[in-house]
């Protein structure tokens, strides 16, 4: 994805929310902050109450933004940063209203994609030392999925597939269709010859099967620790190896032995424990 693509997605991403909060309306929607006065100006700051990892200002700021571009934003922190609890990260100035009509949108923003990324940081810690990545998966919440893969980045991960649409991921039931894991990655190779062609095994057999076809990377799908070493020896780097399935704190350690190129986890985007942030008028 392009930044353009993905300034165009921040733009579309804060739309939707807004629209969710405001009923349509626009600012005028919020009937809780029109009891303040329109001319009342304030200044607030957003604090994580936690440790965490930075990510979304742009979509933070485009909240702002939206609302007339009243609000200035004064960020102490860069995405990426690893912060501690009572970081500030922003200093808001401007009308009251606005301030508060944006404030529960953009802190949602902020605390999910924060969560996202402070997962991911915590995963990459425990491969330190080693050349297995951390990869991100489809699993991610409708409409968000720019978002979190950016997210994913912050943290130190690496994106895999956007979609359906940038490499192919031939699993049990393409296999099943298509008639063999040949038959699938040659048909792949004729239909679309530039993508990257990954095929998901369930054993060593079907592993020696997609090494045979030719497929770029393989994913092994719930393998033991002792299947994926022999994984490993039988491919002698042939194809990129990733693995998949129950991914935990104990399994990254030891997985990050075995030699295997990257390691998947849905979790990463679908298990999110959102950062404790807080917006506070001074």
């Amino acid at each position: 994805m392009t930044m353009l693509d993905l300034e165009q997605e921040i733009r579309r991403n804060v739309s939707a929310a807004l629209d969710e909060d405001l009923n349509y309306q626009g600012p005028n929607g919020d009937i809780t902050a029109s009891l303040i006065p329109r001319d009342k100006l304030a200044t607030a700051r957003i604090i994580c109450r936690e440790a965490c990892v930075m990510a979304g200002k742009a979509w933070a700021g485009e909240v702002f933004k939206q609302l007339g571009s009243k609000v200035s934003l004064d960020w102490q922190v860069t995405d990426g940063d690893r912060l501690s609890a009572d970081t500030t990260l922003v200093t808001l100035k401007g009308p009251a209203r606005d301030i508060l009509t944006g404030e529960r949108t953009a802190l949602n923003f902020l605390q999910s994609l924060m969560g996202t990324a402070t997962t991911v940081a915590h995963y990459v810690s425990l491969l330190d030392g080693s050349h297995t990545q951390i990869l991100d998966t489809r699993k991610t919440m409708p409409g968000l999925r720019a978002a979190q893969k950016y997210a994913v980045k912050c943290g130190g991960g690496v994106n895999h597939r956007v979609g359906l649409f940038d490499a192919f991921l031939i699993k049990e039931n393409h296999i099943f269709a298509c008639g063999s894991i040949l038959n699938a990655v040659e048909t792949a190779r004729a239909q679309q010859p530039g993508k990257i062609v990954e095929v998901e095994v369930e054993n060593l057999d079907e592993l020696q099967q997609a090494l045979r076809a030719g497929a770029d990377t393989i994913m092994l799908d719930n393998f033991s620790i002792d299947d994926i070493k022999q994984a490993v020896a039988l491919n002698q780097g042939q194809a990129k190896l990733e693995v998949s399935g129950n991914i935990t704190d104990q399994a990254l350690g030891q997985l990050s032995q075995t030699g295997v190129d990257y390691i998947s986890s849905g979790a990463l985007t679908k298990h999110i424990k959102a950062i404790d942030l807080s917006l506070r008028i001074l």
